[in-house]
């Protein structure tokens, strides 16, 4: 392969599975570069990923979307292929995820689970989850991707060095996805076979807390990048509640010339006044988020394409 493909495996107490990960890749595809970056692990995964070949960094922030902005900012490739360190992906499709983004000109592989119904890797709560995360992201900004928790994706090099990593945990994978779908980028998906965590490897993912981390951090993204219709729905909200509160006033007030709930007439003026300000608020982000979108885009414009 022409361009200088890096491996990416944030990892942390994964002793028991990230040699695998390391010959798995290596054997995929014969020139790349694999990094490991331990993430206060307590066993020996560093001392067994450096035995296997890797090239062991440390982070010392916990959390994935810590490790990640520092392999981003710390590593210079051509084609990065990011991985966990569990040994439940596939790397065998590696060099079909290179082929694409070269062939394609990507900036972005997602390699979506394959859904086995008779294994426990995919559990039936993490499935449940990821689908109605992966809707909720695809009603709100784009119906292109089928799995955004995936932790096995390719990306080119302008996507990585443009990528603002804001995220400190699971939820990186959220971000990376809505980051591709906000700038517009050239992606595309493949399937990939998800395989059983090995005998004395433990998932590190905890479904409800990460859960409602993931739904919070797509909702504050939603505020960052479509601060028009954010804002535009409390007003939509404020405006009706404020209608339903002001229509047996305004009854009342036809019929007899008098307003005798004053309090509630008091509370539908602050109501209404309060969707205002939030219509403002949207128009104004809205301004700013725009030029936000240009500088980001010239940014990504300004490294080379795969």
């Amino acid at each position: 392969m022409p361009d200088r493909v890096a491996i990416l495996v944030p990892c942390r107490n994964e002793e028991t599975t990230v040699a695998d990960v390391i010959k798995g890749f290596r054997a995929a595809i014969s020139d790349c570069t694999v990094y490991v970056y331990d993430n206060n692990s307590t066993d020996r995964t560093a001392e067994v990923a450096s035995e296997a070949g890797a090239i062991v960094r440390a982070e010392k922030l916990p959390g994935k979307g810590n490790v990640v902005r520092r392999m981003f900012s710390d590593i210079d490739a051509d084609i990065y292929i990011m991985v966990d360190g569990d040994a439940t992906y596939d790397a065998s499709i590696a060099p079909e995820m290179v082929t694409l983004i070269q062939r394609d000109n990507l900036d972005m592989v997602v390699a979506t689970r394959l859904e086995d119904e008779k294994s426990d890797a995919y559990r039936m709560g993490h499935r449940a989850g990821n689908k109605t995360l992966t809707g909720f992201v695809g009603w709100l900004f784009g119906h292109r991707f089928t799995d955004i928790l995936s932790g096995y994706r390719a990306f080119s090099r302008r996507f990585v060095k443009s990528f603002p990593a804001i995220a400190t945990g699971f939820e990186i994978e959220t971000e990376l996805t809505i980051h591709a779908l906000e700038m517009r980028m050239p992606v595309d998906e493949i399937q990939a076979t998800y395989q059983s965590r090995p005998e004395g490897s433990t998932s590190k993912l905890n479904t409800w807390r990460d859960g409602m981390r993931i739904m919070t951090t797509i909702i504050f993204l939603f505020k960052e990048v479509r601060p028009f219709k954010f804002f535009g729905s409390i007003f939509l909200a404020l405006v009706t509640l404020s209608l339903i509160l002001a229509y047996p006033l305004l009854a009342t007030f036809i019929e007899t010339g008098l307003v005798p709930r004053l309090p509630t007439a008091i509370l539908t003026t602050g109501v209404m006044v309060l969707a205002f300000i939030a219509l403002v608020c949207g128009l104004i982000l809205d301004s700013v988020c725009r030029g936000r979108r240009e500088t980001k885009r010239m940014y990504y414009l300004a490294h080379p394409g795969p």
